[in-house]
């Protein structure tokens, strides 16, 4: 996998997987432009705002001239149906999913050769807690923009999406039935997204595009029934 000097976007990379995408690109010699509302040293805006996303997408054109790769990682508001309000709902859909839209559109004209976009998505766009309707629907959204995208800017970038489990931002080790309820047998960590990241973005996934990568452990695979395979369910 060759980044050097290839030019990167990451929303929402001041932390948790986002920071960690951003550094194996800068660890690879790739040139990280970063969104995000917390303190960063490229770009700090409001990725729900409009002409905030106008205003970044003309700084990295200026800046460089052309965009390799854009990954649309920045996570929407978590709300639920209980108390989430009308404009927090809102809110969640311009960063999950206009945003990325609309930041693909403006980078669309500047595409490098063999460019690629990544969208993270969730495993929650095919399962859900309860209260969980603004993230779960942003994600379920970025999930149908990915194959959509992939249509339309065929020729242009080859566009797919992670959708990512538990993962755990601080690396903990967990032991016990958190680790174990997991087929892969551990909770996963921001460097097992960052990869897959990488490697979408690799010449080695030249033909992988319109396509969903979920990186869960296994769990959406794992069938649960009360009282099979030891496990039970105590409703309070």
């Amino acid at each position: 996998m060759k980044f050097q000097d290839k030019v990167v976007v990451v929303t929402g990379g001041a932390r948790g997987i986002g920071r960690c995408i951003r550094e194996q690109f800068e660890a690879a010699g790739a040139k990280v432009c970063v969104i995000d509302v917390l303190d960063n040293d490229y770009f700090v805006g409001d990725l729900a705002d409009k002409a905030t996303l106008e205003r970044f997408a003309a700084k990295v054109i200026s800046d460089y001239g052309h965009v390799d790769y854009l990954i649309n990682n920045a996570a929407p508001m978590m709300c639920g149906i209980t108390n989430g309000s009308y404009e927090e709902f809102e809110y969640a859909l311009r960063v999950g999913v206009t945003a990325p839209f609309y930041l693909s559109k403006l980078f669309a004209p500047y595409l490098a050769p063999d460019a690629s976009i990544v969208n993270i998505s969730s495993s929650r766009d095919r399962m859900s807690h309860p209260e969980t309707e603004s993230y779960t629907a942003a994600k379920g959204g970025i999930s149908a923009l990915t194959h959509a995208l992939a249509v339309s800017l065929a020729g242009k970038a080859r566009v797919n999406s992670i959708s990512p489990g538990w993962i755990d931002t601080a690396y903990t080790v967990y032991k016990g039935p958190d680790a174990i309820q997991q087929p892969a047998g551990r909770v996963g960590n921001p460097l097992d997204i960052a990869h897959m990241v990488l490697y979408l973005c690799s010449d080695m996934a030249g033909f992988i595009t319109g396509e969903n990568v979920c990186i869960d452990g296994g769990m959406t695979r794992q069938m649960i029934y009360h009282g099979d395979h030891g496990w039970s369910l105590e409703p309070k």
